[in-house]
């Protein structure tokens, strides 16, 4: 069996978590998103101060082999990975207490960067917090395209507090989305991750006091760097169990499937094809458990930024092959939704923009290579 050589604790913490999950997942039934994530917060997911980040990707692995929905498996490996972990040395004892309910679910938060004109750019923002003559500061602006926006009790969101393209001109803010002045739209209609929610922030004159910045005026690009290292480094182990799920369930296929009076799998070009699949599960394990193991070691995040990069590169690539893969050999029963064999195509696609378009993230590691070229 594959992976039986891997880390014992790790391979069997993420045991323990799909067998959690899937205990869970009946629960999970009637209900909207909100409440969902609240049932699968009990598995202590979101506990960002227990367990090392090579656990929480255990775990993380655990529920979408269990079979969780991948859209809410992937909105809380971010909020996690992306959110919660690389926010901790920035945070004020206040802005804790303002986030203690991350972690039991009951507080939601979305990170609110990308909009219209792109989030690959973020020094061509346009959502400002303008400083008033008392110090508190003036937010106004748009942002788009925003996981769990539609949701989301508190939003991390980046603003401009300066004129010019210097890093110290943008800053983070923590934003109550119920104060007066926020609005959000209705959810987006999607194609890919239809499990979680995306929508649209809006803020017109929206009050923010110095105490809801992180880190202080000028320090949004410092932020913006932990947040996205940390979630390029690790959000896609919320595919790990999908792919898991769906390399299982090809062997099964192909050792029951019949074919010309022999199992489909007795074929060497199918044979040929779940190795492929297997070689794309094994190597962004060991991508994605390696870098978990390196920043449990105290690497500095921020100079992780190009290795991060690969990884959800090569992974995000990986799973999009190994999806394809699965539905070729599952043939007509991949797009039949009730066949118990059907097969997200668009999702994994997805992954190829989100935490960075992988064309953009292709330029960044080439130019930490020593390519003398730009964005």
């Amino acid at each position: 069996m594959l992976f039986e050589c891997e880390d014992k604790a790790i391979e069997q913490a993420v045991r323990d978590s799909r067998d959690q999950a899937a205990a869970l997942l009946p629960s999970l039934e009637g209900r909207d998103f909100r409440g969902r994530w609240r049932v699968m917060a009990a598995t202590g997911l979101l506990r960002a101060d227990e367990g090392s980040a090579a656990r929480k990707l255990a775990m993380a692995e655990g529920l979408g082999w269990a079979g969780l929905d991948a859209g809410l498996c992937y909105a809380m490996t971010s909020q996690l990975f992306g959110m919660q972990m690389p926010m901790r040395p920035w945070l004020s004892e206040g802005q804790r207490r303002r986030l203690a309910g991350l972690e039991s679910g009951e507080t939601l938060l979305c990170h609110a960067l990308t909009e219209a004109h792109g989030g690959s750019d973020p020094m061509s923002m346009e959502t400002v917090a303008e400083r008033q003559p008392d110090g508190s500061y003036r937010l106004s602006g748009e942002k788009r395209f925003i996981t769990a926006a539609p949701a989301a009790d508190q939003g991390l969101v980046f603003v401009r507090t300066g004129k010019g393209r210097s890093p110290f001109d943008l800053s983070a803010a923590l934003v109550d989305l119920a104060a007066p002045g926020v609005s959000r739209s209705a959810p987006l209609a999607k194609t890919a991750l239809p499990g979680v929610p995306m929508g649209v922030l809006s803020f017109d004159g929206v009050r923010l006091s110095e105490d809801d910045l992180l880190g202080g005026e000028g320090a949004g690009f410092s932020v913006l760097t932990a947040t996205t290292t940390w979630e390029r480094a690790l959000l896609m182990g919320y595919a790990l169990g999908p792919m898991r799920r769906m390399l299982e369930q090809t062997v099964e296929w192909g050792r029951a499937r019949q074919h010309f009076g022999r199992a489909m799998g007795a074929s060497h070009l199918v044979a040929g094809h779940v190795a492929d699949m297997s070689l794309a599960l094994y190597r962004s394990r060991q991508m994605l458990y390696g870098m978990a193991r390196r920043i449990d070691a105290g690497a500095p995040i921020r100079q992780l930024s190009g290795e991060a990069a690969m990884v959800k590169i090569s992974v995000s690539e990986d799973f999009t092959r190994l999806s394809q893969l699965a539905a070729q050999l599952g043939g007509v029963r991949s797009y039949i939704e009730d066949s118990g064999r059907a097969v997200d195509l668009i999702s994994p696609l997805a992954a190829m923009t989100y935490a960075g378009v992988n064309d953009l993230l292709r330029i960044s590691v080439a130019r930490q290579a020593g390519l003398p070229v730009e964005n």
